[in-house]
């Protein structure tokens, strides 16, 4: 069972929806200590004290806001909770929009909303009537330090709750100086691009997607603790494509000759 990480109510009009907040991903992702190098013990990281000289218990330590780089202002739970905002405890809905206009761009994290005893009704009333409608809302909740616009929409038995970037966070593309120079790509090159594409089409099955890089490094750390020599070798580096053309006409062959085993084993 995960563990909730808000507790609030979604406000939909007059109508208050307690609910409660799950991450709705559990990323696996390599999780590496620090090491000394000379004797390979892992490193303690201490809370520490340069004024005092001395470590610090956890029930002594509070927030603080850089103002300056020689003055951080402490800030305590009680002064936050006491700033007027709504949205502290409450995901406010404050619109509804269709999830076309949205670019997956501001798209942030991904949250699941499970409705708190009293207000599975109204949770229900909410999922059914996004998904009768097509559309999702619109809304803004405090979370992690932050005010964050949310979209929720309706996911199977459920509603997801997603964050959205804020338009000043988004990189733009005019930002970045190759895109800024003009190229010109010939209608020969498009049309083998798109045969390349057709012949690659396929259904996206997530499930059959796996992280192969922490499966190598599980294997890597196995070999290791079993004493196994590990043969250190380099990655080959990958420059840019000279002849586009020759490029794409032996990705189209290769893609047809894949296609056509996995054919024959599909009959075989």
């Amino acid at each position: 069972m995960p563990k909730a990480i808000f507790k609030g109510s979604i406000s939909f009009g007059l109508v208050n929806i307690p609910i409660r907040v799950y991450p709705a991903v559990r990323e696996r992702t390599v999780a590496f200590k620090t090491l000394h190098q000379k004797c390979h013990t892992p490193l303690q990281h201490r809370r520490w004290c340069p004024k005092c000289n001395q470590e610090v218990p956890l029930a002594e330590v509070e927030r603080g806001f850089p103002l300056s780089k020689d003055l951080v202002v402490p800030i305590t739970e009680q002064e936050l909770e006491a700033l007027q905002l709504k949205t502290i405890k409450m995901i406010e809905i404050q619109g509804f929009t269709d999830s076309a206009e949205i670019d997956p761009l501001y798209f942030g994290s991904t949250y699941l909303l499970e409705p708190e005893e009293g207000g599975e009704k109204a949770y229900t009333l909410l999922r059914e009537i996004l998904s009768r409608v097509g559309r999702v809302a619109i809304g803004r909740v405090v979370m992690r330090n932050k005010e964050y616009v949310v979209v929720i929409r309706p996911y199977q038995k459920a509603l997801l709750m997603v964050t959205l970037h804020y338009h000043e966070e988004l990189t733009k593309p005019e930002e970045l100086e190759n895109l800024k120079k003009v190229v010109v790509v010939r209608e020969q090159e498009l049309q083998l691009a798109q045969a390349l594409i057709q012949q690659l089409a396929q259904e996206f099955r997530p499930e059959e997607f796996q992280d192969r890089y922490r499966q190598a490094v599980l294997e890597l750390v196995k070999k290791k603790a079993e004493g196994e020599a590990i043969p250190l070798l380099r990655a080959k580096e990958v420059g840019a494509t000279v002849d586009l053309m020759k490029a794409l006409e032996a990705s189209l062959e290769e893609a047809k000759k894949r296609k056509a085993l996995q054919t024959q084993a599909q009959t075989a």
